[in-house]
């Protein structure tokens, strides 16, 4: 298991999700989405970090097991990559992802406040070139 603090992987989830958001927000469907390899690519790689974080969270008891949907999706993108339904990834992103966010929202709450300042001031300075990603963990203080 990974020697990293649980919150890190609260983070790399949050910003994985936003990042997703903003990506997936200039589609008007799936189809449109992945013939943009570019943008293709990256959301199924942020749905990559948010099931291996994920996997983490589970193991140190931060999710419940009912998330464990989240790890075994990553493994499908993982291993079945010329296999994705495209219309599975715009459905999750328009049905789950939003519930999973604010599921990781109420865990990041929960963390101790000077911890939690202090991650979300280095989650801001790593990405500082990213106005939304920024913005969004600015929203969490």
């Amino acid at each position: 298991m990974s020697k990293r603090q649980s919150e890190l992987f609260l983070f790399d989830i949050f910003v994985a999700i936003v990042k997703i958001e903003k990506t997936t927000s200039k589609f008007k469907d799936s189809q449109n989405l992945l013939h943009s390899y570019t943008d293709w690519d990256s959301v199924i790689r942020e749905f990559e970090i948010i099931g291996e974080a994920s996997k983490h969270l589970l193991k140190a008891d931060v999710l419940e097991k009912e998330h464990r949907s989240v790890v075994d999706f990553r493994n499908i993108i993982v291993h079945e990559y010329f296999g994705i339904d495209s219309e599975e990834i715009w459905d999750i992103i328009h049905n789950d992802l939003k519930t999973f966010k604010d599921t990781i929202i109420q865990l990041i709450d929960s963390v101790e406040t000077n911890l939690k300042t202090e991650l979300i001031d280095t989650y801001i300075e790593d990405n500082q070139y990213l106005d939304f990603v920024v913005s969004a963990l600015r929203a969490l203080k």
